[in-house]
This record gives structure tokens, sequence and C-alpha cells, in this order.
């Protein structure tokens, strides 16, 4: 008998993904999963579209958020997972600056880019596009109009803060972010620490996180290989934390990962679901 598995980590036309909530409980089903979480960055306005497609379906849908957060300058990630619907008010209002403040950013950003040459509007991307623009739906504007070939090398040139055009906002301190989903009793889940931290920084980071109350960090990932997967969990042990993963699907605007299982080789156990669950 196959091992159950989900997908803890994935993105809707809330904010950057291509794909509509119910879209992806649809296609969850389709492929399987057993459960899903939907994790729009710092917004939660996808979230009741998504529980309502789950009604009569055979997987377990888990209200989540991801946290865009500063650590000594760098862009940490902080999923929130098992929100209660009764705390979406608290979640926004908690987000609402730091919101605007990526707004402000991200208008700034294509009035730059359109100062250059490259014809784009804020507005006109505002019109299709239902959740927050940040730089992702900015690169798939690019992308459509042909200024780029794909959105992954943009960030690293154009959109990168070091390319002329991109001033990165002021984000919400990791530690507030955490204890904050804490007093919601949510529960609290690093994302894709090695995406972004070195193994010593990583442990320099969880050192403090954890007496915040951090409670888990992803070991699988779309783009993990099986040793990095490895060395996660071990952490993870080490530093009393529960394990989470998931695919970080994004749809079209991240074309070769795929829900559930990444680039092909991801698998994140149900088990992790269900140990996380408990915490909540």
């Amino acid at each position: 008998m196959q091992e159950k598995m989900c997908d803890l980590h994935t993105h809707s036309t809330f904010s950057d993904g291509t794909k509509t909530p119910e879209e992806i409980v649809d296609e969850a089903v389709r492929i399987g999963l057993s459960a899903v979480a939907l994790t729009d960055h710092n917004t939660v306005k996808g979230l009741k579209g998504f529980k309502d497609a789950a009604h009569g379906k055979s997987i377990e849908c888990v209200n989540g958020v991801e946290i865009s957060t500063d650590y000594m300058d760098k862009d940490i990630h902080i999923v929130g997972l098992f929100l209660k619907e009764d705390c979406f008010s608290q979640i926004d209002a908690f987000l609402e600056a730091a919101n605007e403040r990526k707004t402000e950013s991200t208008k700034k950003l294509v009035h730059a880019l359109s100062k250059d040459g490259y014809k784009i509007d804020y507005d006109e991307i505002r019109q299709s596009h239902a959740g927050q623009i940040n730089r992702a739906v900015v690169a798939a504007e690019l992308l459509k109009k042909g200024y780029i070939t794909d959105i992954k090398s943009a960030f690293k040139t154009l959109l990168h803060e070091n390319g002329g055009y991109y001033a990165p906002p002021k984000r919400i301190d990791s530690m507030e972010a955490i204890v904050f989903l804490n007093s919601i009793h949510a529960v609290s889940v690093l994302a894709h620490p090695y995406l972004t931290f070195h193994e010593a920084e990583a442990e320099g980071f969880l050192r403090l996180a954890v007496p915040n109350g951090l409670m888990a960090m992803e070991t699988r990932y779309s783009t993990y290989s099986e040793a990095v997967s490895e060395l996660a969990s071990r952490t993870a042990k080490r530093f009393g934390l529960l394990e989470s993963g998931g695919s970080d699907d994004h749809g079209g605007n991240k074309p070769h990962i795929h829900l559930g299982v990444g680039m092909g080789k991801l698998f994140v156990p149900y088990s992790f679901y269900e140990g996380l669950l408990a915490q909540s």
C-alpha cells in the first residue's frame, strides 16, 4: 500500500501563483494527496475559497500563510499553518503595514522599469491580478511582454535588489512573526531554510527562533537534494522541531515545480501533517 503524502506549501492567484485556491484543491485530489495547505505570501484572502472547495472531498485542507520577515537583513519566510478563521482579522491587521510598504515598493519598481523603457503599468497589472502584486507578478508581466526569458534568472539580474530597480521594503522581524503566530495558536514553520542560510547561519537563527516559539522547519522541499533533506531532518531533531515540507508550487510562475512532487522526486509524508496537526 502506497504511503500517504501531503504538500504543506503552495501559492495561489491571491499572491504570486497562477492557480486559484479551488484549482489547487482539485489538483491535490486528482494526484492523490491526503492533505494540502495554501500558504499565500502575506495574505489570507484566498483561504475561504480554498476551504469551501474542500467540502465533500477526500482531502484535508490546511489554512496557512507565508510571512516575509527580516533577520540580519535576510529575507526569511515563516509559514503559519492551521490558522483559525476567527483569527483572520488579526492576521490582516498584523500584516497591514508590511503589505502597504510592499505595495509602495512594487509601485516604485514598476515605475522605474517603465521610465527605462519597459512598457509595463502598475494599474494594468492590478486589473488582471486578484492578489498582492510582488516581484514575481511583475516578472510574469515582463515575461508575457517578452522582456525576459524566464522568471528565475530575472530575480538574479533585473529584479535583484542590486539591479538598480528594486528596493526591498522594511519587513516584519522574524521573531516578531513567530511570537505572533504562537499568540493565535498557529503552528510556526521556518520555510526552506537552506535556500537562504548556510548550515552555520541556520543554526544561529534556530538558536534564537526556538526559544521564541518556532515549532517546525521544512525538511522536504522541491529543490532540496537528498543530502540537504537529511541535514535538515538532523537539524530539526537536534533543535526539537517538527518536520514540514512542501513543493512551493506557484503554477505557471514556477513551471518546473509541480504540486505534491516538486521537480519529480519530492515526497512529504502524511505523518508530517499529523505531527503538526497535533500541535495546533
